[in-house]
């Protein structure tokens, strides 16, 4: 069996003599420091949510089901080689062992306690299952619906509030080659942007395989994943070489007009879904080993060429010099009737020397974006790592740091001669102690409201066509992020926005100036919000500095909620020279336990943007004996 080892900051460290005993090991620690959580993404996939939170999951549950989001998991776990099958196995084996699935244990977990809820054990299956609902609304079926409407009410003016803007989804990931670097070795830096949540998406993670008998199962892998699911995914560092992903925004999801005939997933009533995963019976596990036994930038590269999605952009380096790009997922063939006939297969693989860098973050990279989608996150966050990079060099983990902190907000330019006289000479840094930015703030989120409240957009204003795809179908939130857009254009649908800019600042002019960290605050979301006779846990009101389009990610909506409710899931170093050099943090900490010393422990580094250390040596860890 794994022995299971414990750092500063309660990260566990799974050390094991075969891929079985790691992978049983593995779910052995997230049942017991994400219990909660397992049972809730379990209910989430089966459309089972409404039995713990009441009528605020019906909605979902019904959108599961319609998805048949078990009946794919189902299929791709069937199509696996028997190898992923035993370690997907392996995996649940050792998260059914420590799931509190009596009555009596589930009042040791303080949401099930509360709830009444008593854990389910998971069947082999069951980790695709939740993989596949935590991912299957990340790309096109929100923006898709909403682009309807847009089309249908404003015609060929739509593209005004469907542009190259802040999106739900996005991230940051770069690398430098080793001539860049104090260490002489290549380097990656990233962060995730996604909704936060309590407890959060991502767990970090150690997994080691001594195996005796089989080189290809010594490893030693630190990292980030999805709990619920075995192994390391995205972001990871295995000594030799290290990984990072960011959204590729390609268009890898298509709703068709159907019948009430219909066999195959819905959306909703009338609305047909395809995906790859569907269209496949294939969730991307079969990339988990081989991940987990990369040493080099070509096997990592292999290894991804299994994934199906969502479909990333993948910066790769190794200790041998290697910095590499690629795409990776699976992009449908479109033919001039929409009929899928075939998949992309160039991932544009790009290969930069010592002395190059590598940066994505959700925007136009080239050719290779015009063949994978139509809309991107506007050039802002990849412009200004390039500036903050530029031609340095001697490089360590606290400069890669320091871009994580960078708070210059992105698309301010177009706004500039909106702005009244007063914030003319604002310099764009969203820091949490920032007088300007506070004014900046309150004046923008008037001029939102002022803006969505136009007749203009009076059409826009029925309700969504489903609770789940609701979030997209507010005018306000849609002005919030096309902001710079509609301020780019020249009299927007016929919008005088200068009077409006005007009549906002008159609207803000009797607030006292506060700072932005008054209002911008990390604000996760829970299971329980929302739910009258459930209380989520505290969490405490932190400022946080950013912003919706910086570098450093910290997402409100302007005009509707200005505190940071998406954004750095997780931050990283990966340095190649040497693991310890680097740093990861998340955004509250290891457990997911309200009231455990490492449930909220790593709040303070995260506002920071300080790294929490990557410790590697076994001796500076506590082994658990039960």
């Amino acid at each position: 069996m794994a022995r299971i080892y414990r750092d500063a900051c309660g990260v566990p460290h799974v050390r094991g003599a075969s891929v079985a005993d790691v992978a049983h090991g593995q779910g052995l620690v997230t049942a017991r420091d994400r219990a909660w959580q397992l049972e809730r993404l379990r209910q989430r996939a089966t459309g089972t949510t409404a039995s713990t939170v009441g009528t605020t999951g019906e909605a979902w549950d019904r959108f599961a089901v319609s998805m048949r989001l078990v009946d794919t998991a189902q299929r791709a776990f069937a199509r696996l080689g028997a190898e992923t099958q035993a370690f997907l196995a392996a995996y649940v084996d050792g998260l059914n062992a420590a799931l509190p699935t009596t009555a009596d244990r589930a009042t040791l977990v303080p949401e099930l306690a509360t709830t009444g809820v008593v854990a389910q054990e998971w069947p082999a299956w069951m980790p695709l299952a939740t993989f596949h609902a935590q991912q299957v609304m990340f790309a096109d079926i929100g923006p898709v619906l909403w682009q309807r409407r847009l089309e249908e009410v404003l015609g060929d003016d739509a593209h005004l509030l469907r542009h190259e803007g802040p999106l739900p989804a996005g991230s940051n990931a770069w690398a430098v080659g080793g001539a860049r670097t104090a260490s002489g070795a290549p380097m990656i830096g990233g962060d995730p942007h996604r909704t936060f949540e309590s407890p959060g998406v991502y767990q970090q993670v150690r997994l080691a395989c001594d195996d005796p008998d089989d080189e290809r199962d010594r490893f030693d892998v630190v990292g980030f994943t999805f709990v619920g699911l075995p192994g390391v995914q995205h972001f990871a560092h295995a000594g030799d070489v290290a990984w990072a992903i960011t959204n590729a925004m390609a268009d890898y999801q298509d709703l068709d007009d159907v019948g009430p005939d219909h066999d195959g997933p819905t959306v909703m009533p009338g609305v047909g879904f395809r995906g790859p995963s569907t269209e496949l019976a294939d969730l991307g596990a079969e990339a988990l080993l081989p991940l987990l036994r990369a040493r080099t930038v070509d096997d990592v590269d292999a290894a991804f060429d299994a994934w199906v999605e969502p479909v990333n952009n993948l910066v790769m380096a190794d200790v041998h010099g290697t910095v590499r790009y690629r795409w990776a997922g699976r992009v449908p063939v479109r033919d001039a009737g929409g009929a899928w006939t075939g998949w992309r297969d160039d991932p544009h693989r790009v290969d930069v020397g010592p002395d190059g860098r590598l940066v994505t973050a959700n925007d136009r990279r080239g050719p290779e974006s015009a063949e994978l989608g139509a809309e991107f996150s506007p050039p802002h966050r990849r412009e200004r790592i390039v500036a903050l990079l530029a031609d340095r060099t001697g490089l360590v983990a606290d400069d890669f740091a320091a871009i994580h902190d960078d708070a210059l907000l992105g698309g301010l330019d177009e706004l500039r001669h909106l702005l009244p006289e007063r914030l003319r000479d604002f310099d764009g840094v969203m820091r949490a102690d920032s007088l300007a930015a506070g004014a900046f703030a309150a004046w923008r989120a008037a001029f939102v409201r002022r803006v969505a409240a136009h007749p203009a957009f009076d059409g826009l204003r029925a309700p969504a066509p489903d609770p789940v795809v609701a979030p997209w179908f507010d005018v306000a939130v849609a002005v919030g992020h096309a902001l710079p857009a509609l301020a780019a254009a020249t009299t927007p649908l016929g919008i005088d926005l200068a009077v409006l800019a005007r009549l906002a600042d008159d609207d803000v002019a009797d607030l006292e100036p506060a700072p932005w960290g008054d209002v911008h605050v990390f604000d996760p979301t829970h299971a329980f919000d929302g739910v009258a006779h459930l209380d989520a846990p505290t969490v405490p009101r932190t400022p946080v500095s950013g912003d919706q389009d910086c570098v450093r990610c910290t997402g409100g909506l302007p005009g509707v909620f200005e505190g940071a409710y998406r954004g750095s899931v997780a931050r990283y170093v990966w340095d190649l020279a040497d693991r310890t050099a680097g740093g990861w943090v998340v955004p509250m900490g290891a457990s997911g336990l309200p009231g455990h010393e490492h449930h909220i422990d790593q709040l303070p580094l995260w506002a920071e943007a300080r790294l929490a250390p990557i410790v590697t040596d076994w001796t500076e860890l506590v082994e658990e004996t039960s």
